[in-house]
């Protein structure tokens, strides 16, 4: 007769099975190698394939350049960074510039005080929940961390404009962002703490209305102290490479004007595209996240699902006419960050530890496990094609300075972008009639708060 095992004696980790387990290990020459590597070095080196290394050597077919590389610190601003490097090469290349930066402390400023209304509108919608239900715990968790998206970006511009760097320049605050994130966060938390409890005690909406607003004012006053006041007007002097003043972007501008004199781009016209290749997200739709976006007027997100292999076609069609591409992708996988290389074939963790690891879990399964998501921007800026006119590696502008990989620049092989890269940003001309009809016109499907793709770049 078959005899039924208790629950503590399926679960618990036995004597034998410790004993099963070291000798496995003691009598395996190879484990015992790794473990060598592994705690003497680490396991990215330990793991690292010089000959998947060795495929990463610089030469580009289309290789755009532009100014000094960007760094973005110790903050989680990738998505800001990615933005402004594409929106000013165009300003680089119009007006014949040496170098040329925005200012990322002003883009900071209004994204943070954008998330704060945008978080204090999502407490009064969700006033009847629950405060222990999943919606309130994701709502609080992290109300306006440094991460961000493409549409999220777009609609600052649209709202705040830019002004150059000199004119709003970086802080200790927006350099290291965790200080003021922490602080920032525990005002908001403390602010929808007073708006449930007011509400509860009978307060009319008109009467919470009124204390989002004055909370909004607090919100202001924290973030100029850490950050400065962002200019309503500023006066501008910009010179080319040759040392001539360019007078187009010189003389006194309010940051829109600064905008359409500096940035020949239809900001509008850019369109972000995803490749998630899971059972509830089909190909060739319209998706947006439940209560994800910063500018409340601008509404949220909105993605079009394609392959990835419709990713880097529509990629290259860009690059290939001397644009550069925003895209997002999970950094940290398969990455050698010291030398600026992401590709699956350069590190193999698999063959180090003796079975899958890395290897265990599809691209789909990935994101329906929680094992990947998108967690960083950047820029693609060149591409090395095969006799076909495939790409093989594409050149990435990183915003994490000069001395980072190559002088500032990543280099990512095709299977990487395959398996990792989750959204790319192009100029919806790319797209065909049957995709830009379905962008334009599809109602999209709604994705929880939760879900993968929804997840914000914001590595540093």
């Amino acid at each position: 007769m078959h005899q039924t095992k208790t629950p503590n004696e399926i679960e618990r980790v036995t004597a034998e099975d410790r004993k099963c387990a070291r000798k496995d290990f003691e009598e395996d020459r190879s484990a015992l190698i790794a473990h060598n590597a592994a705690s003497s070095a680490g396991i990215r080196k330990a793991s690292r394939v010089p000959e998947g290394v060795a495929r990463n050597a610089l030469g580009f077919d289309i290789d755009i350049k532009q100014g000094k590389r960007c760094d973005q610190k110790r903050s989680g601003r990738c998505w800001m960074f990615a933005s402004l490097n594409m929106l000013r090469l165009s300003t680089i290349k119009k007006f014949k510039l040496e170098t040329f930066e925005f200012s990322q402390a002003y883009s900071l400023f209004f994204d943070k005080l954008e998330k704060s209304n945008w978080f204090l509108g999502n407490i009064l919608d969700t006033l009847d929940e629950p405060l222990d239900g999943r919606l309130m715990a994701f709502l609080l968790a992290d109300p306006i961390g440094d991460g961000g998206q493409w549409d999220m970006f777009r609609a600052l511009m649209k709202k705040y404009g830019v002004v150059p760097k000199e004119t709003m320049p970086e802080t200790a605050c927006s350099e290291n962002t965790a200080e003021m994130d922490r602080y920032l966060t525990r005002y908001l938390r403390g602010a929808a703490k007073r708006l449930r409890e007011t509400s509860a005690a009978g307060a009319s909406m008109d009467d919470l209305l009124a204390m989002r607003k004055e909370q909004l004012h607090e919100v202001w006053r924290l973030l100029a102290i850490c950050l400065g006041e962002p200019p309503e007007s500023f006066e501008s002097r910009v010179h080319d490479k040759d040392g001539k003043l360019v007078d187009e972007l010189s003389g006194t501008f309010t940051p829109k004007g600064f905008f359409d004199a500096a940035c020949d781009i239809d900001i509008d016209a850019y369109v972000s595209l995803i490749s998630a290749p899971t059972a509830d997200k089909p190909f060739n739709h319209t998706y947006t996240v439940d209560r994800l976006g910063n500018v409340v007027e601008a509404g949220g997100v909105r993605y079009l699902n394609l392959p990835a292999k419709r990713l880097k076609q529509l990629a290259l069609a860009q690059l290939q006419d001397g644009l550069p591409v925003w895209f997002g992708c999970d950094v940290a996988q398969s990455y050698l960050r010291d030398e600026g290389i992401m590709d699956t074939a350069a590190l193999d963790v698999d063959s180090l530890f003796g079975f899958p690891v890395e290897g265990a879990l599809s691209k789909a399964e990935r994101l329906d496990f929680g094992d990947s998501r998108m967690t960083h921007a950047m820029v693609l800026e060149g591409v090395r094609l095969d006799k076909n006119k495939e790409p093989t590696l594409w050149k990435v502008e990183n915003s994490w300075g000069e001395d980072h990989g190559r002088e500032g620049f990543d280099t990512m092989s095709d299977a990487w972008f395959d398996e990792y890269v989750y959204q790319v940003v192009v100029n919806k001309k790319y797209l065909s009639e049957p995709e830009r009809h379905i962008f334009e016109t599809e109602e999209p499907i709604v994705l929880a708060p939760w879900d993968p793709m929804g997840s914000l770049a914001l590595s540093d």
